[in-house]
């Protein structure tokens, strides 16, 4: 008996270790557990910041036998879709990628402001500090037309040397050749918000005015999903914003969603051909009712003109 009620408190005394090390084993793999989902999560954190704050600088060369000889080796920089980000203290990290271009002239295509967080001292922080890299050259966007202060913002812009093209025309001129360069005003000044959808009448009207000619045209506008209408007008070289890039990049796919295109956009970002058009969409730099991108950094676009 007194050998039985041994081997019982043995077999208890056993029991009880072994629960006391099943539950330390326990403890450890939920420690373990959180350790792998903090650094996860950090990781996606420290992503997502990269993500949204890397600016990259995307490379073109773009080769027509309209272009003349001076302009070859033309570098232009294209930026656009700003949204008040700040990149840097005064936008200095925008502002040294873009002197590490050593562009001709900078174009931005519009919403350098964004009406719901309006700024403008944040994009003028840019803007003044590129016009003393190049000559700047702006279209409006649809942020503009809608943040209801555009005579201020283009006072601004205008005092700070930039050269606005709201429906306008210039041209660049080297040695005995010349360039145009023309710009559209956003279809959105007709409008009040995205539900009215896009009034392209005074767009239209515009281009038909503008007769191609024998010149070569380059053309700002800030919307890419208008791209027929720029072709069918005979522009030559367009640069555009607005898509942000399809805000989250899919692999092998392209862009997610873009304003005024909806899912899976055509017109996300890079480089478009239609006949004798080719348009250039900048994904942007900041973002607007989206706060973040996904395998879609910030971009300035760089394109060096090639006389064919």
């Amino acid at each position: 008996m007194q050998q039985l009620t041994g081997k019982i408190v043995e077999m208890y005394s056993n029991t009880r270790q072994w629960r006391r090390s099943d539950k330390g084993v326990r403890k450890i793999q939920k420690k373990y557990k959180l350790f792998v989902s903090l650094i996860i999560f950090t990781g996606a954190l420290f992503f997502c910041i990269w993500q949204n704050n890397s600016i990259m600088i995307t490379r073109f060369e773009y080769a027509d036998e309209g272009i003349p000889s001076e302009f070859d080796g033309f570098t232009i920089v294209h930026v656009s879709d700003l949204h008040n980000k700040e990149f840097g203290p005064q936008q200095e990290d925008i502002v040294e990628k873009v002197k590490s271009i050593s562009p001709d002239i900078i174009v931005i295509t519009g919403d350098l402001v964004d009406r719901r967080k309006y700024n403008l001292e944040v994009a003028m922080d840019f803007v003044e500090k590129a016009s003393e890299v190049a000559p700047v050259y702006f279209v409006s966007g649809n942020h503009e037309a809608w943040s209801g202060k555009y005579d201020l913002i283009k006072s601004r812009l205008t005092a700070a040397g930039v050269i606005v093209l709201d429906n306008e025309k210039t041209e660049l001129i080297k040695g005995n050749s010349s360039i145009r360069i023309l710009g559209l005003s956003d279809p959105d000044f007709l409008t009040s918000e995205y539900l009215n959808g896009t009034d392209t009448s005074e767009m239209e009207a515009q281009l038909c005015g503008w007769s191609a000619g024998n010149d070569f045209n380059i053309l700002l506008s800030h919307r890419p999903e208008l791209f027929d209408l720029y072709s069918e007008n005979g522009m030559d070289l367009v640069f555009s914003g607005h898509a942000h890039g399809g805000q989250f990049g899919i692999p092998g796919i392209g862009g997610l969603v873009a304003p005024d295109q909806g899912f899976f956009p055509k017109y996300y970002g890079g480089r478009y051909s239609n006949f004798s058009t080719c348009m250039f969409v900048s994904r942007g730099l900041g973002n607007s009712i989206i706060p973040i991108r996904l395998f879609n950094r910030p971009e300035i676009i760089a394109v060096v003109l090639e006389a064919d």
